[in-house]
């Protein structure tokens, strides 16, 4: 069984404390590091190579600009923020969308692909 790799970067400690006791005893979860300092978060992320981030929700605002990056980065992980005070949490993840665009197969089509700037919304093909 694959074990999930959780990098718990909560700021206030008892909340830190607290996620950790919670997920301290289960076979499946992993703890491989704390960070403290929010600043130090892009350098662990990619030290450490979490599956799942967990982290303070204080600013949601901030929080999503935050975690966008992060997963702009780091696309496989999900992160975990929690406001204890508010009684809520959102998970966050990065989903990959590939879309097409039929094209004619000659000089004039790939030419046109080249130059084209795709909008959006498009065909989804699986």
């Amino acid at each position: 069984m694959k074990r999930l790799r959780v990098l718990v970067a909560n700021r206030p400690r008892l909340m830190r404390e607290l996620v950790l006791a919670v997920i301290a005893d289960q076979p499946d979860i992993e703890v491989i590091g704390e960070v403290q300092d929010e600043n130090e978060l892009p350098e662990a992320v990619d030290d450490a190579k979490p599956d799942i981030l967990i982290l303070a929700l204080e600013d949601a605002e901030k929080q999503i600009a935050q975690c966008g990056f992060l997963l702009g980065r780091y696309p496989h992980m999900r992160i975990l923020a929690l406001a204890p005070e508010k009684n809520r949490g959102l998970l966050y993840w990065a989903v990959a969308d590939v879309r097409t665009k039929p094209m004619v197969s000659s000089e004039a089509g790939i030419l046109s692909a080249l130059r084209d700037r795709p909008s959006v919304v498009g065909t989804s093909q699986n």
